[in-house]
């Protein structure tokens, strides 16, 4: 497996934080997908960034996946440490801390994007393994959740199956589907801002 690491601190006056970016179902980490791009950025900022390629993306086995994620975050060292998920990462995050997946409670902050709902999963055979039956954990650090209207892989709205039941600050965003390629989400200004000031309010790509 290979992983998109990238380390440095030039011209940065405090400790760089560290970020574990994951990716999707069938992402194969394209250099026009947003995460692609936010990786690049913090990197040049002189923040430490491991945006891994997840094994089998096309055909993802949730327990080898959960193994990957306690793997980074037991190598993730930062003056802050920041995880930053899509799609079914979104969803694996939370297998993982329903499950207390070592590691989880030495995170300091958590974006959840896009997570497809249950219904939605649990029709696809490559990753009904990924719906969640339940909702009865306590997500550790501070999460925010942001996702499109429009959604066709959450139809009934994020807020409403992820947000309400999880009591997390959930923002929709107009226009954004799925939050991936197809909607336009390559260069996301705001989701960088966010990485680097966890108090700014996520909005739209413009354009």
């Amino acid at each position: 497996m290979t992983s998109y690491d990238i380390d440095g601190t030039d011209g940065i006056a405090e400790a760089p934080r560290a970020f574990l970016i994951l990716h999707g179902w069938q992402n194969h980490r394209p250099e026009g997908h947003w995460q692609h791009w936010l990786a690049g950025r913090l990197g040049e900022l002189g923040q430490r960034v491991v945006y891994p390629q997840l094994p089998d993306p096309d055909d993802p086995d949730l327990d080898v996946w959960l193994a990957e994620v306690a793997r980074h975050l037991d190598a993730l060292d930062g003056a802050e440490r920041v995880v930053v998920a899509h799609s079914a990462s979104a969803v694996l995050w939370l297998h993982a801390a329903a499950r207390g997946l070592p590691g989880l409670a030495g995170v300091d902050r958590v974006l959840l994007v896009a997570p497809p709902s249950a219904s939605v999963l649990a029709g696809l055979p490559q990753i009904a393994g990924f719906a969640l039956a339940e909702l009865d954990f306590t997500l550790p650090g501070h999460t925010r959740l942001v996702a499109g209207d429009g959604d066709p892989y959450c139809p009934e709205g994020a807020d409403t199956v992820y947000g309400d039941p999880l009591g997390v600050p959930a923002r929709i965003l107009p226009g954004a589907g799925h939050l991936d390629m197809d909607a336009g989400y390559g260069p996301w200004p705001a989701v960088l801002e966010w990485c680097l000031d966890g108090t700014v309010e996520l909005t739209a790509r413009a354009g």
